[in-house]
Order: structure tokens, then C-alpha cells, then sequence
């Protein structure tokens, strides 16, 4: 059996959709289907940043088909990234955890991953057709929008607040400070470097970076120094990657999650905290933050977590926190995979709040991270 899964829709054949949905569904076939929609990377299009989209209808046989979806939005590889630890990280989320976990978030029909090459495919419902909203940096997303992301996070969160299962069933979740995604985040030669020539080759980034009165070397340091600290906190589920524009509005007010490529163990704020800061402009974020972090905080105890830092304690961790999302968050990221407003926009807000928090101060008196 081939080890690939098409990247371009041309080649994608009867048997590829058979063997994907057969990850979740061992009874069910692919009996005909047509292509709707296909976006694969291409420099300039703002369209695609580490996976390639394919929206298929199909036409399904088989015991337990009648429970699937027959339109399919397919998440497939970019093949000049390469094998990268992302891809497999969110097929282990859709295929091991998306069934146990009650939050908004897309339904999954089939999930492979095979080391090397072009081995990644994820089958998902087409959220459109339930008239989803994708915001991004430039939509005006309300309080109200921005609570209910917020009770999917705390739900999720609180499902996994301090789970013994992290040291058993659940062990193959990596942390923040170990792993294949660590790796590539923390590596001198691989995420730093990379972002060391995004802001010598940007001049808005450069500038920013500058304004801040920082170097890429002392956010490098910073960002290593918080996820130090806080593997020390209580640890939880994760989504990892909660800009604005991975989330989803529906018609009956909640709220959902997608692109679950950097789903880890780790601190509830690494979430929060880069939700607040892409999802709300500068004034609005500085009058509501305080409150909105309240909010979360509820919604953790009403989910069950007894233990729930104190708004003081979520306060500071949300300071710490603003780093990710200046570093990794966007400094990563090139003007090509989502366009000029959109980068240039993530960049003003959250390096805005890190200089209205004082992350750097914040930060200061906890112990460095040893050499990678």
C-alpha cells in the first residue's frame, strides 16, 4: 500500500479516500466522489500555511457509512515543508482525542499520518455547512464572541486540569519542553534562526522588534525562559495555536477550534493569553482583558477545577505569557502564507501588549533555560 496521500487533487483516486476513511471507519468504502475545491500552497495566494485543503463530496458504502458525513474538507500535506512534527501531532488529536473530547471543534472522518514524505491526510466536516464564520485579525469579533472561545477553552482545559493520564494513556502528548515540536521551536539552527532572517529580511518586523527595545536573541531567551517556568504550573490539554484565526463562530453563539497541529501539554494561559491578544485590537483588549481572564477563571471552577489560580496569579501568568505569541506566534510567519494585513496587523497587536503587559519585566527573576 502506498505510504502518500495526494497533495494535489488531480491524483487523489478512490482508493486514497477508502484508506483514509478506513482509519476511523474499517467497514466503510468510497464508492465515487467528486472535487468541489482544492487549495494547495502556491507563493502570493495568502490562501494556505502548513496544510493544503481539498473539499470533496463522496459517495460511501459500507457498515457504519450512514453516521459520515458526505462532504469532506481534507487537510493535506505542503510537501516543501517536508516531514514536519505538526502533521503528525493533529492526526493524533482528531484520531485519539477528538472522540473524547465534548468541545466545539470539527468532527473527523478519517486521520493518517506516515513518517516521511506526503503521508498526512485528515478528513473533516465542512464547517461551512453549518454556516460557520472564520474571523481573522482584521474582523471585529465582540466580548460575547470572545467569552464563548473562551468557555470551549476553559471545557477543554478543565477536561484535562492535572490528569494523571498525562503520565499513562496519555503520555504520548508531548509537553512544551520536550519533543519533536520542541525541537523545532527551540533549535539555534531551525524556528530561531528562521526568525532571525524573518526580521533582518522584514523591515515592519525589524522595526517592532527594535521599538520593543529587543533583539531576536533576547525574545529567543525570553521564550525559552517561560516555557521553563511554566512546565512548573498546573499542566492541562492544550490547543497550542489559539490566534484568532484558528477559531470559528456558528449561528447559535458558541464558538470552536481548528488547526490542532500544535496541540501539547502545557499551561492554561498559553492559550488564553494568545486568544486575547490576536482576537481583540488594542483599545478593546486593554479595557477588557482583566475581566474576560474572570471570566475564564469561572468557567473553570464551573467546569469542576477547584484548584483554579487566583485572578492575581492569572493576571502575572498572562503578562509571562505574551511572549509565545510575539516569538513563535508570528515572527515565524511570512507575509506570503496570509498576506500583508493580516501579518502586519498580528504583529502590532501582540507586540503592543507585550510592551503594555511588561513581559520582560515579568519574566525577570525566573530562572534561564539551560542550552538547547
Amino acid at each position: 500500500m502506498a505510504t502518500t496521500f495526494p497533495h494535489d487533487a488531480r491524483q487523489l483516486e478512490r482508493r486514497d479516500l477508502t484508506r483514509l476513511v478506513r482509519t476511523r471507519h474499517p467497514g466503510v468504502e468510497v464508492v465515487d466522489f467528486e472535487i468541489l475545491e482544492s487549495k494547495t500552497f502556491a507563493a502570493e495566494t495568502n490562501e494556505v500555511s502548513t496544510a493544503g485543503r481539498i473539499c470533496v463530496d463522496v459517495v460511501l458504502a459500507g457498515e457504519g457509512s450512514e453516521s459520515i458525513d458526505r462532504r469532506w474538507m481534507i487537510k493535506v500535506c505542503r510537501p516543501d515543508l517536508g516531514d514536519i512534527p505538526l502533521y503528525r501531532n493533529e492526526v493524533a488529536f482528531y484520531t485519539k482525542l477528538r472522540p473524547e473530547v465534548d468541545v466545539e471543534a470539527p468532527r473527523c472522518f478519517g486521520g493518517l499520518y506516515v513518517r516521511g514524505g506526503e503521508g498526512f491526510a485528515i478528513a473533516l466536516e465542512d464547517l461551512r455547512l453549518r454556516k460557520a464564520i472564520f474571523p481573522n485579525v482584521k474582523t471585529s469579533v465582540s466580548i460575547a464572541q470572545i467569552e464563548s472561545l473562551l468557555r470551549t477553552l476553559a471545557k477543554l482545559h478543565a477536561h484535562y486540569w492535572q490528569s494523571p493520564r498525562f503520565e499513562s494513556d496519555l503520555a504520548w502528548v508531548e509537553p512544551h519542553t520536550s519533543g519533536a515540536i520542541y525541537t523545532m521551536f527551540n533549535h539555534p539552527n531551525m524556528i530561531p534562526a528562521m526568525i532571525a532572517r524573518e526580521i533582518e529580511e522584514n523591515q515592519f518586523k525589524k522595526e517592532l522588534v527594535e521599538a520593543a527595545g529587543k533583539t531576536a536573541e533576547d525574545l529567543y531567551r525570553e521564550f525559552r525562559k517561560l516555557q521553563k517556568h511554566q512546565a512548573t504550573l498546573p499542566q492541562t490539554l492544550c490547543h497550542g495555536d489559539t490566534h484568532i484565526g484558528n477559531t470559528y463562530l456558528l449561528p447559535d453563539g458558541s464558538a470552536g477550534l481548528v488547526d490542532w497541529q500544535l496541540m501539547a501539554r502545557g499551561y492554561c494561559l498559553h492559550d488564553v493569553t494568545y486568544l486575547l491578544m490576536t482576537g481583540l485590537s488594542v483599545a478593546t483588549r486593554r479595557r477588557h482583558q482583566k475581566p474576560l481572564l474572570a471570566y475564564y477563571r469561572a468557567q473553570l471552577v464551573q467546569h469542576g477545577v477547584a484548584d483554579a489560580p487566583s485572578l492575581d496569579e492569572l493576571w502575572l501568568e498572562y503578562r509571562r505569557a505574551a511572549i509565545w505569541g510575539v516569538y513563535i506566534g508570528w515572527l515565524t510567519t511570512p507575509i506570503m502564507n496570509y498576506g500583508w494585513d493580516i501579518c502586519v496587523n498580528n504583529h502590532i497587536r501582540l507586540l503592543t501588549a507585550y510592551q503594555d503587559l511588561g513581559c520582560s519585566e515579568a519574566l525577570e527573576g525566573l530562572p534561564e533555560a539551560e542550552g538547547f
